[in-house]
């Protein structure tokens, strides 16, 4: 049936252009395929071994036709044989993993089947989808969206929440409204508006006396505001009481806590200047479909595999793109976790600030073409207050910081020396709490890249980059370096690699390097790489997933219609 289907799918691209064709005034049809193809190899010098299936593939199709005010869409997926490496397990074998029907006008939107959706910042609610992450949490149910006017937008919606090809026993209640008030209050030069949201869970309750009800109910309200070159917006979530997941990953009907989050933001934009600060706090903010997580095997659950979860928490932190900044990247620690009686956690506070400048022409500092300077910082503690193991329970203070989990502060300089050449230096310190995070010693680490571009003509360049990490402990020093060439706007070829030369253990002194190119034409990008995965995170937008340490060739193909 797999191997059918794959075969399928270049008919049915034919068949649909073809209609598409015939009816090109009255239907739309697009959508896109996309595969990722790896081959794990033995890696005798990391003392790797080929998984049992060594070939796997994620593959989707995506198909969406649009007549008049109705569209519809199915995405047909198929994992041969098996989904990569570490991927959520119910992703496997094919067939069709979402699909929906839609009709819409100005001021009323309808959609049945799987949909997509974020209420405010998503910290109650987001359904979504990111394939490089194996996340997929659309919703299976129905949707109403209704303007009433320019101002307004209401939206209603009922559903289970996808998981691998089936949907979580959790039943899923939503509403979110907001108001512009900007013309209401005839504002000129400022932007205003509110919102309000109200998230539910209902799960049957398996146990006696339940001391927490079995719908989950959670509201938030939120205001953004611009005037002129300033913008602020301030966000108040609240989950009411409902059971905490205890060391096994159980419900505990002794262990009952409400949960809240609070998000604020400010900035400002000017000429040459930009501030942007964001502060959070979490308190028990784990809000999932279903409200105790599946177990995959003894050491892993749906937890692992971002799976089942309703809201959106990503990290606020920097997201570099130096392979080694990437070796210690922090995940939002939004959820209760007693690990041991040294390690109690009910959440985190803390924020990021950007601060970007840009030195003008003709300056000291500027030079013939301007340079740019960018400070980040950020830091991320436990909530403090009173902890205790057993029975377990806290009580934290709203104010304060207590345990440091991380912190990252970098400084980025881009300076053109010419019509040719573009250099960038970064530098970053950076603090990993491992002890705290995922267990192992604590980090600290400077890191210092360097990187120069050479455009050849408008279509083809250079970029050469080095870097080097200090690190007191864990796996100590690394060195790296990258070589990418873009040949034209059709062809691109890279070579990297990253060097753990400070390991105390001679045998752990790895490279991993990584060598592969692409071809682009139109909306099709064919890519292939050979090379060394390093275990560990895998982070997008600031959410994570971990990877096996692996040796292969990677295939990959994106194209739209």
């Amino acid at each position: 049936m797999k191997r059918l289907l794959l075969l399928l799918l270049p008919l049915a691209t034919g068949v649909l252009y073809a209609q598409e064709e015939e009816e090109k005034e009255e239907v739309r049809i697009y959508g896109g395929f996309e595969s990722n193809t790896q081959w794990y190899l033995n890696d005798e010098g990391r003392g790797i071994e080929q998984p049992s299936n060594p070939i796997r593939s994620n593959n989707y199709f995506l198909i969406n036709s649009q007549y008049s005010n109705f569209s519809a869409g199915f995405q047909l997926e198929v994992y041969e044989s098996d989904a990569l490496l570490n991927y959520n397990p119910g992703f496997h074998d094919g067939g069709v993993g979402t699909y929906y029907m839609s009709y819409q006008t100005e001021k009323l939107e309808l959609t049945a089947g799987y949909f997509y959706e974020q209420f405010g910042s998503g910290l109650l609610l987001r359904a979504w989808e990111d394939r490089a992450l194996g996340i997929n949490t659309a919703l299976r149910g129905g949707r109403v969206i209704y303007r009433p006017s320019y101002n307004v937008k209401l939206t209603a919606l009922f559903g289970q929440q996808r998981t691998g090809f089936e949907v979580s026993d959790g039943r899923i209640y939503g509403f979110d409204s907001d108001f512009n008030l900007s013309t209401l209050f005839k504002f000129e030069q400022t932007d205003l508006s509110v919102g309000a949201t109200y998230v539910g869970r209902y799960e049957k309750l398996n146990m006696p006396d339940p001391s927490f009800n079995e719908l989950t109910s959670a509201v938030a309200g939120r205001i953004n505001f611009i005037h002129n070159s300033f913008y602020a917006s301030g966000e108040y979530n609240y989950k009411e009481e409902d059971g905490v997941l205890d060391v096994q990953n159980r419900i505990n009907n002794e262990f009952v806590k409400p949960g809240n989050a609070i998000l604020l933001n400010f900035g400002y934009t000017g000429t040459g200047l930009g501030i942007d600060a964001t502060v959070r706090r979490t308190e028990n903010m784990s809000f999932l479909s279903e409200r105790e997580p599946t177990f995959v095997d003894a050491t892993s659950s749906s937890l692992n595999y971002n799976d089942k979860v309703l809201n959106f928490v990503p990290a606020l932190t920097k997201q570099h793109h130096s392979n080694l900044a990437n070796i210690y990247v922090y995940q939002a620690q939004n959820k209760v976790d007693f690990v041991d009686q040294g390690i109690m956690k009910a959440g985190e506070t803390g924020g990021q600030i950007d601060i970007f400048y840009e030195f003008p022409k003709e300056t000291t500092f500027g030079g013939k073409y301007g340079t740019k300077l960018a400070l980040n910082a950020s830091s991320w503690y436990n909530l403090p207050g009173q902890y205790r193991y057993a029975p377990a329970d806290y009580d934290t203070d709203f104010f304060g910081v207590g345990e440091k989990y991380f912190s990252d502060y970098n400084i980025e300089i881009k300076k053109r020396l010419s019509e040719t050449w573009l250099t960038n230096f970064y530098y970053i310190n950076q603090y990993y709490n491992t002890q705290w995070l995922q267990g192992g010693e604590k980090v600290k680490s400077n890191i210092v890249t360097g990187e120069a571009i050479y455009n050849f003509d408008t279509t083809k360049s250079i970029r050469v980059e080095a870097e080097h990490m200090w690190a007191d402990a864990d796996r100590k020093n690394w060195a790296g370096g990258t070589v990418e060439l873009n040949l034209n706007d059709k062809y691109s070829l890279y070579v990297w690699d990253i060097y753990n030369y400070g390991n105390d253990d001679e045998d752990m002194q790895t490279h991993y390097y990584n060598v592969g190119g692409a071809y682009r034409h139109g909306a099709t990008r064919i890519a292939v790489n050979y090379g060394r995965q390093r275990g560990g995170l895998v982070c997008v937008g600031g959410v994570c997933r971990f990877v096996p340490e692996s040796t292969g060739f990677t295939l990959s193909l994106n194209t739209a219609f």
